[in-house]
């Protein structure tokens, strides 16, 4: 029988509730610094842009014909994106947990730190694990549940760990753990 003359309600009762393959994990942990630019994103969305692009909007629907007034469908849509993000945003937040590892004498990678770690190949580079929100592979931060991250997570300064991409296993030694404040 084709699916098309089933209720959905019965489909839904066939089918297991699964997470959506992109999905974040279910915990958002996230740095002090992080936290406070989440806010601050929210701050400036509602309180600046908004208000500016409702006023714009509210302008160009004063003029009369709003089928062929680009004022007023880009200030509807920037409105809609605006929205959109704002939504996002209070849901990040609300379901953050902020933690604060800066200052932690401890040589166990753990969420927060800053890690000195050389490849089989020889380059040392320094990653710091931070919240999936505060990613940003130019300056070394990598989210806690990356690949990277999970090969580090609980090894000590000195122990060597596995790294398993596409390419193949990749060795890497860890040569300092640091718990640095995160801007």
């Amino acid at each position: 029988m084709s699916k098309a003359f089933v209720k959905e309600s019965a489909l839904e009762e066939e089918l297991p509730p699964q997470a959506a393959p992109d999905a974040p994990p279910a915990k958002n942990y996230v740095t002090p610094a992080g936290y406070a630019r989440l806010k601050a994103e929210l701050r400036q969305l509602v309180e600046v842009e908004r208000p500016e692009v409702v006023r714009t909007v509210s302008w160009a629907a004063s003029n009369g014909d709003r089928s062929e007034n680009g004022d007023y469908l880009y200030g509807k849509k920037r409105l809609r994106e605006i929205d959109r993000r704002v939504r996002f945003l209070i849901k990040r937040l609300e379901g953050a947990t902020v933690v604060d590892n800066s200052g932690r004498d401890d040589e166990q990678v753990f969420f927060g730190a800053s890690v000195t770690i050389r490849s089989s190949a020889g380059t040392e580079r320094t990653l710091t694990i931070v919240g999936a929100d505060e990613v940003d592979a130019a300056r070394g931060h990598v989210s806690w549940h990356s690949p990277v991250a999970g090969a580090l997570l609980k090894a000590r300064a000195g122990d060597t760990v596995t790294l398993r991409t596409p390419a193949g296993a990749e060795q890497l030694e860890i040569l300092d753990v640091q718990y640095l404040p995160i801007d």
